[in-house]
């Protein structure tokens, strides 16, 4: 009988969970929970808070309210290892093993810290502005969080993608000194789940202030979808549903049928008002009896508490023992017993490899990286995944050209080093 598979989702512990966050992430990820064949840990990511939010109580109290969005939607703590990162004392320790083997390169090239430097650069501030160890250390915290629990699938965004290829790249360094005890997982991007717009058209973000609270009470609900922006077309006139934030908002809660009969509506000329409350009034029907277990939970925060501590209890099961195996592969050992202790198991034999990504501005890339994870080469953008891939494959079959266009040599490697890696794909 086949192993389960993994799944491993989190969510850091800021502010309150809206319908964008509810369409996008609460409601596939309990839909997959109840999949055959897997195995399914969710996770309060209360330590990653920490980088981003200075407020104590707020944060204790976003733990609260996510964990009773959680439980509310219907995620089953008896089917699923549902625990808080700070319970799992074994995660900060193997985050500082995989620090220990994650190369400094790899973390300057996360979008987040990058992107803290350019908003600084561009201000004509100094690069380290605001800039704490924890961003910086962001993605090896993360990858703690994934290796952790050997999880084989990460279902994320496209914007996440990047953490979970530098999970990958962290265990094949960690793997590459130790032997084959971490497990390099696998990013699962989901293109059916809706990106939700927020009430000015935009995608529904805190950041933007167009949001709504995903368990806002009926009249405020009733207030902010009446707040949605719409164009002057008056009743009776045609209205288009492209682009249509009050559209594709009903689009992700309503079955194929009614979007059907509301799109012919739109064609018939239905007016904002009443397209406005036929959208509350299916959003309502949905979340209403959530919003009435929301409020039943969260008035009982010792409930969750023993719930979250039953989950770590099981969480910390699994990572108890392989944290005993981390420490004795890496060297932490018990002195009395080294005489009789059994050698290490052999690092298995490793091999340059390319990896492909895509990076923020839509162009894809790849990068050579040799046995151990040093990066060797950066490839230039390029337009598709499927150009990146013949670039890849060229350069496997024919070698390092001189002035090689596509490819930029990492600092401090030359380009003897490069062709010796490209040949090994070659005698392969």
């Amino acid at each position: 009988m086949a192993a389960p598979v993994r799944f491993l989702t989190g969510i850091t512990t800021t502010g309150t969970p809206h319908l964008g966050n509810y369409v996008g992430a609460f409601r596939p990820a309990v839909e997959a929970s109840r999949r055959p064949g897997t195995e399914n840990f969710y996770f309060l990511a209360d330590y990653h808070a920490l980088i981003k939010c200075d407020e104590p109580a707020r944060v204790q109290r976003s733990t609260l309210e996510i964990a009773a969005c959680w439980l509310a939607v219907g995620l089953d703590p008896e089917r699923v290892l549902f625990y808080r990162q700070s319970d799992i004392p074994e995660i900060p320790e193997l985050t500082w093993l995989l620090t220990c083997v994650t190369g400094k390169g790899l973390l300057n090239r996360a979008h987040a810290y990058k992107a803290a430097v350019d908003k600084n650069n561009a201000g004509g501030l100094d690069p380290d502005v605001d800039v704490t160890a924890g961003l910086f250390m962001y993605p090896v915290l993360m990858a703690a969080d994934i290796l952790m629990f050997k999880a084989h699938r990460i279902p994320v965004g496209r914007d996440q993608v990047q953490h979970v290829e530098m999970a990958r790249d962290i265990a094949n360094s960690f793997n590459h000194l130790y032997g084959d005890l971490l497990v390099p997982p696998e990013a699962q991007i989901d293109e059916t789940v809706a990106l939700l717009p927020g009430l000015d058209g935009r995608k529904m973000s805190k950041s933007y202030d167009n949001h709504i609270p995903l368990f806002a009470p009926r009249e405020q609900l009733r207030k902010l979808i009446a707040g949605i922006v719409t164009d002057s077309r008056a009743p009776g006139e045609p209205k288009e549903v492209e682009g249509s934030a009050l559209f594709q908002i009903y689009e992700a809660f309503a079955s194929v049928e009614e979007t059907q009969r509301l799109r012919q509506a739109y064609a018939d000329g239905i007016a904002w008002s009443e397209a406005k409350q036929t959208l509350f009034d299916r959003i309502d029907a949905e979340i209403a009896p959530m919003r009435e277990r929301y409020e039943a939970l969260v008035a009982e925060p010792a409930r969750i508490e023993r719930i979250l501590k039953a989950g770590a209890a099981k969480a910390r099961a699994i990572a108890t023992p392989f944290m005993a195996e981390l420490r004795h592969a890496v060297g932490l050992r018990n002195l009395g017993a080294a005489a009789s202790a059994p050698k290490a198991k052999a690092a298995k034999a490793a091999t340059p490899a390319f990896k492909q990504y895509r990076e923020a501005d839509g162009k894809h890339y790849f990068k050579l990286v040799d046995a151990a994870g040093r990066l060797l080469a950066q490839s230039t953008g390029f337009e598709s995944p499927q150009d990146a891939g013949r670039a890849v494959a060229r350069l496997k079959r024919e070698g390092l050209a001189p002035g090689e266009p596509q490819l930029q040599l990492a600092e401090g490697v030359a380009a003897d080093q490069v062709a010796a890696a490209l040949r090994q794909f070659a005698a392969d």
